[in-house]
């Protein structure tokens, strides 16, 4: 199962690395960042299971980061930690559609618990509620496996049908030759040349220079890995 991923917004050095020191014990990738800016920019197009949010940064705060995403039907997990105590900026958080509201300091086993448990909580719900799969200029109907670019219907074989949705559903994720031999064709043996054609008959239909692929990447010595370019 791909390593969940969590972005940690922070203008303090201090909070950024204990909570993601606490994470990464807890086996979760962390992305930190100081700026809400570019946290924004990182929730609206890239994907992460959960994000631990400062409220007072400088350019942008936090409250203003969770209604532009809940804005755009973004439903990431997100929890707010945050020196100020205060009660209504805890109601006012989670009015705006924040998941919790953590006040600093924060204790380490309590913060992994939170995270963990709630990003499996969004998992389990997602799984059981979602049909389309929206990524960027992609959709992907899950319970007819057909997949959309911009609207328009793209024709895919089984198996790229299935290499897609693995993709989808993990944004960003590296996947080597192995994994995916093992999770689309459900064996261990790896065929380099039946991968290396349905991806490139993959990238033939959603790439607009199947030769210099900006969706379906290929990481040199590990595997392939699926990005939304960042506008």
């Amino acid at each position: 199962m791909p390593q969940d991923k969590v972005l940690i917004v922070d203008d303090d050095l201090h909070i950024l690395r204990m909570a993601s020191r606490i994470l990464q014990s807890d086996g979760i990738a962390t992305i930190e960042v100081s700026s809400g800016r570019e946290a924004l920019n990182q929730i609206l197009y890239s994907h992460y299971d959960l994000v631990l949010l400062d409220i007072n940064l400088d350019d942008l705060d936090g409250f203003s980061i969770v209604k532009k995403v809940r804005a755009q039907g973004i439903s990431t997990p997100i929890i707010i930690i945050s020196g100020n105590t205060e009660e209504y900026n805890t109601i006012f958080g989670l009015g705006i559609g924040a998941d919790d509201y953590l006040a600093k300091p924060v204790s380490p086993a309590i913060l992994g618990a939170k995270v963990k448990a709630l990003i499996r909580r969004n998992r389990t719900a997602m799984e059981s509620s979602e049909k389309v799969l929206e990524r960027g200029p992609f959709s992907f109907d899950l319970e007819t496996y057909t997949l959309y670019m911009n609207h328009r219907e793209i024709p895919l074989t089984s198996k790229e049908k299935q290499l897609v949705c693995l993709f989808l559903k993990n944004i960003n994720t590296v996947f080597t030759k192995e994994m995916l031999f093992e999770q689309v064709w459900k064996d261990k043996a790896v065929d380099d040349n039946t991968i290396m054609v349905n991806i490139r008959n993959i990238r033939s239909k959603i790439e607009p220079d199947p030769k210099s692929p900006q969706y379906l990447k290929t990481v040199w010595g590990m595997g392939y890995q699926f990005v939304l370019p960042q506008r």
